[in-house]
């Protein structure tokens, strides 16, 4: 032990207490899921991560196929991404089903690989889109109706069967007590034009019991999917709304309540060998943000800024400012975003489908992610130390350094780290646990800027002579 055993000369003792420097984590990592036939299966193995670094000649391996005509959504995609910034992509590749609900599996599969990204190539994605799969609300088993209890039942809770109708995927259960049917549990919606029957197991030995099936528009089920993803990778979601009219846009941006899911509709226009294609504006959305990412920061909003390798949109947008009651307005008075033609085509709109009125605007929402991960990444370091007042006060600053270095930036108001007094208890630090509280303000977007003009008389004064 240093200072215990004699020694004639001379010791020296090395302290690594003090604060850490904190990085701020990369914040504009897109990750995409979809289906390119023609990919070259070595550079895109189906259902693993794939890294491209901005690189056009990576990206052209999603299509080695002669001619001019891509197949798959990832192609295409891929492209639109690139023509905003050399962006890093993390691709999976799924499968093309021999139907669009077979295919429409292996998205749902696909979009867990983005959790396996920082292990297999080494970043963690921070933008979710899977263009084409997005945008869609089926039509499935939204509930039933009456039910005729029937009688004579073993109680319990029995998986449902679906027969007849046209179209597949529903699941569920049903429960059975007092020998009777007394609830239905639909699991998953499935996707139906003509409505099926239930069909109650036999082991369930009910007679006499029924109810119908109640088809209706379903949330898209990509997006609910990616929501659990997004909210572990602290990532957002871009996803497209449904291509059609303004009230399916609005409708459809009511399905969900989540901070994570940003919804832009229409689709866009983009030149595609000689003719002009509608595709979906994730992609141009996803390569925008990590564009302002790299040119201004992460606690922009990429609001009101230029969207590159497109010629229009899917249908009109008029927009005009000061109008409220503008196409632009309407949609983004329901949270969802747009893209306007003024001085080039532009992203038009801030707001997330958050039912929390704190996290209403992306830039917040992304500012908070990356801060909060970039902090606790940082103090691998801070774990297992001997809580002592010097290493209190390491973190601290540690802390405090990095929310100055961030507001030097722009990236924040205002902040400060210190330890909770009250929670940091004889007891709490005798089991292991020692607590800080971390306060910051985002910098917020103008999204309503006012100007109060009124006439006077008071120049007047300078016509008399």
């Amino acid at each position: 032990m240093a200072g215990v055993e004699f020694l004639h000369g001379v010791e020296l003792i090395e302290i690594d207490d003090g604060p850490r420097p904190i990085r701020t984590v990369r914040s504009s990592v897109i990750f995409i899921v979809g289906t390119a036939p023609d990919a070259d299966a070595l550079a895109f193995p189906l259902l693993t991560p794939v890294l491209i670094a901005g690189s056009r000649g990576e990206a052209a391996k999603l299509d080695v196929s002669v001619g001019e005509t891509r197949l798959g959504t990832l192609p295409n995609a891929v492209d639109l991404i690139l023509q905003q910034i050399g962006a890093v992509i993390v691709v999976c590749r799924v499968e093309e089903g021999e139907d669009d609900a077979e295919t429409l599996a292996n998205i749902l599969e696909g979009v867990y690989i983005a959790m396996d990204s920082q292990s297999a190539v080494g970043v963690t994605p921070r933008i979710l889109i899977a263009p084409g799969f997005t945008g869609e609300r089926p039509i499935g088993i939204s509930g039933h109706g009456a039910i005729t209890p029937g009688s004579l039942g073993t109680n319990g809770t029995f998986p449902l069967a679906f027969t007849g109708g046209t179209g597949s995927g529903a699941a569920g259960n049903f429960t059975v007590a007092g020998g009777a049917l007394t609830a239905i549990n639909i699991t998953s919606a499935g996707r139906y034009s003509v409505a099926p029957t239930f069909s109650f197991a036999a082991s369930a030995n009910l007679v006499g019991a029924a109810s119908p099936v109640v088809l209706g528009a379903t949330a898209n089920a990509v997006v609910a999917e990616m929501v659990g993803v997004a909210e572990r990778l602290k990532a957002v979601i871009v996803a497209d709304g449904p291509n059609s009219t303004d009230a399916a846009a609005l409708t459809y941006a009511e399905d969900f309540g989540s901070k994570r899911v940003y919804v832009v509709d229409p689709y866009v226009k983009v030149p595609r060998g000689g003719n002009v294609v509608n595709e979906p504006a994730s992609s141009a959305v996803a390569g925008l943000i990590t564009k302002i990412d790299n040119d201004r920061g992460f606690w922009w909003s990429p609001s009101n800024q230029n969207i590159n390798g497109i010629v229009g949109t899917a249908r009109p947008i008029d927009f005009a400012l000061g109008d409220f009651n503008s196409r632009a307005n309407l949609l983004n008075e329901g949270n969802v975003a747009t893209i306007i033609r003024e001085d080039g085509y532009r992203l038009w709109g801030n707001r997330t489908l958050s039912s929390d009125a704190k996290f209403a605007f992306l830039s917040v929402v992304r500012t908070a992610d990356i801060i909060n991960d970039s902090i606790l990444r940082a103090h691998l370091w801070a774990v297992d130390r001997n809580i002592t007042k010097t290493y209190i006060d390491d973190v601290e600053e540690s802390v405090n350094a990095y929310i100055r270095t961030l507001v030097a930036l722009g990236a924040l108001i205002g902040g400060r780290c210190y330890a909770d007094p009250d929670l940091n208890s004889p007891a709490s630090i005798s089991e292991g646990k020692v607590w800080f509280n971390i306060d910051f303000t985002p910098p917020y977007p103008a999204e309503h800027v006012i100007f109060r003009s009124r006439i006077v008389n008071d120049f007047l004064e300078d016509l008399v002579i």
